[in-house]
């Protein structure tokens, strides 16, 4: 006699879903369309019809230890071939997004995060810490030149940010062992470290996005805002300790090798996000689906590097009446960014790195063979 399965809907996580971008979750009959034209749902881990039953039953648990949820890139092949419009890429955005909040450290932040309500406040945050810092107001009679120092000297910036780094990555590793933990409750076995490498190769050349048919803008889109914003990271964090240890100072000569690479990476992480922005507005249902989960991330990104890119350009043209507030704006802006990667979209590169790694995603599914002397894979008894 076959054992019963106890089902219990959590009905808060289906109204969860479908209130932060999953909308169209119920119009799905199951048909299987979007499983048999995706390019990256693979024989071990299938997706997204799976998941869209999970989510329609509101089995929330599963959901959230699911590391098929991380291999979907939201490529939009689903959704346009989906018969009922149920939009399957952006109910396993919503799902993922979902995920975040479950294991942010502190959890009351992812959903603060998520909140469009909060914006305020998320502002206010960085802009109380920048002021209690600055040097304000900036007495121009009393400078020889016109230098951002004079409103940030140094040795303040710079213990700052790498303050909030060490912060924002004691987040980043609490909220990932938590996932990781259900990730191994789940049965992913795959050793961490050794599928690193071969996992953050994937991801810093963006393979998988390139298998979009939808939606190509995606792929340019991304490596672009994913390269330039590595880019200035790494030149950002060097100029940083160059500057604590009193071997740089800044401002950089015009010409620097730092600045100009920096510049440069700027410059490409800008037409990036342009690019992704430009998608989303042009195609109407990507515009519709958007949520503003997808956009704080995206926009706020985008004017960190415009507000960095015209504060560069101001100071050069020693513009003293717009040089100091946009430059203001620029560093609380970067601060956002940094304090909230946790818990906003920037977190998707973590949990997918994660969950790539710990499942060794791409290896050949595991063969069960039966009394009866057929044989079958092990996507055949989780789909």
């Amino acid at each position: 006699m076959a054992s019963a399965l106890l089902v219990q809907p959590d009905t808060k996580f289906i109204h969860d879903v479908m209130q932060s971008g999953g909308g169209d979750l119920k119009k799905c009959y199951q048909c299987a369309t979007c499983t048999s034209v995706c390019e990256l749902s693979t024989e071990s881990r299938p997706f997204p019809r799976k998941q869209m039953i999970e989510a329609q039953w509101g089995l929330k648990e599963l959901l959230m230890a699911d590391p098929a949820v991380w291999l979907c890139h939201n490529c939009g092949d689903c959704t346009a071939t989906c018969p009922r419009d149920a939009r399957p890429g952006q109910v396993m955005g919503a799902i993922r997004g979902e995920v975040i909040k479950r294991f942010a450290f502190p959890r009351f932040m992812g959903t603060l995060v998520s909140n469009p309500k909060a914006l305020p406040l998320l502002l206010a945050l960085p802009v109380a810490i920048l002021l209690a810092i600055a040097v304000w107001p900036v007495h121009p009679g009393a400078l020889a030149g016109w230098e951002f120092a004079f409103m940030f000297p140094q040795g303040r910036l710079e213990p700052l940010f790498f303050s909030v780094s060490a912060l924002v990555g004691f987040a980043f590793a609490f909220s990932v062992v938590r996932f990781l933990w259900a990730l191994r409750a789940s049965g992913a076995d795959g050793p961490l470290l050794p599928g690193l490498v071969p996992v953050l190769a994937e991801i810093a050349t963006h393979r998988k996005f390139s298998k979009c048919t939808v939606d190509k803008d995606r792929y340019p889109g991304h490596l672009l805002v994913f390269s330039g914003f590595m880019g200035l990271a790494a030149v950002g964090t060097v100029i940083g300790i160059g500057t604590m240890v009193g071997v740089m100072h800044t401002p950089l000569a015009t010409f620097s090798p730092f600045k100009v690479f920096a510049n440069v990476c700027a410059l490409v992480a800008f037409v990036g996000a342009m690019l992704l922005i430009a998608s989303r507005i042009k195609d109407r249902e990507a515009r519709t689906a958007s949520t503003y989960f997808d956009w704080f991330f995206l926009l706020v990104l985008a004017n960190v590097v415009f507000t960095g890119i015209l504060s560069e350009a101001l100071r050069l043209a020693q513009n003293h009446a717009w040089m100091y507030p946009v430059y203001f704006v620029h560093l609380t802006l970067i601060l956002a960014l940094f304090l909230y990667a946790p818990y906003s979209k920037f977190a998707h590169i973590v949990y997918r790195t994660v969950a790539l790694a710990a499942t060794r995603e791409g290896r050949k599914p595991l063969i069960v063979t039966q009394d009866s002397g057929s044989t079958e894979t092990l996507a055949d008894n989780r789909s």
